[in-house]
């Protein structure tokens, strides 16, 4: 795509949440709306949005940080009464075929999270929200 040395291509290195949406846009994949959060705090001030993404149909949410490095994909948000909020997160380095849903959940590989300790306070993330465009939903139902 031109945004990376020429080194990049066949490095082992990784790209962020803002290469993801860009290799989406590229490759005419679904659309993909980035969303910084200064600090991991801040996500819970994000859960509507969230909340509003998986309801309206949109799809995993690729999440990257500094801090906190580990990358992760949601795929789900449950907002409980007070302060009491989860999000359903997959490690996105699973490969391979699991020989059942509950294998993924006990090896930590799926699992809901509390908010607070599925993100460091400190770090800042980039959220990148995934969604079909209106010409790729019609040719879904095609």
């Amino acid at each position: 795509m031109g945004d990376k040395p020429p080194g990049f291509r066949g490095s082992r290195d990784w790209i962020g949440c803002v290469e993801a949406s860009l290799c989406l846009a590229h490759f005419g994949g679904p659309q993909g709306r980035l969303c910084h959060v200064p600090r991991g705090v801040g996500l819970h001030g994000e859960l509507e949005r969230l909340y509003s993404h998986f309801a309206g149909g949109g799809g995993p949410v690729m999440v990257g940080g500094d801090a906190d490095a580990r990358s992760k994909a949601l795929l789900g948000v449950c907002v409980g009464s007070g302060t009491e909020a989860y999000v359903l997160v997959l490690d996105p380095h699973y490969w391979g075929t699991p020989k059942s849903p509950s294998e993924l959940q006990a090896a930590g590989w799926v699992g809901w999270q509390e908010v607070s300790a599925a993100f460091d306070p400190k770090s800042f993330y980039n959220l990148c929200l995934t969604s079909l465009s209106s010409q790729q939903q019609q040719r879904t139902l095609d």
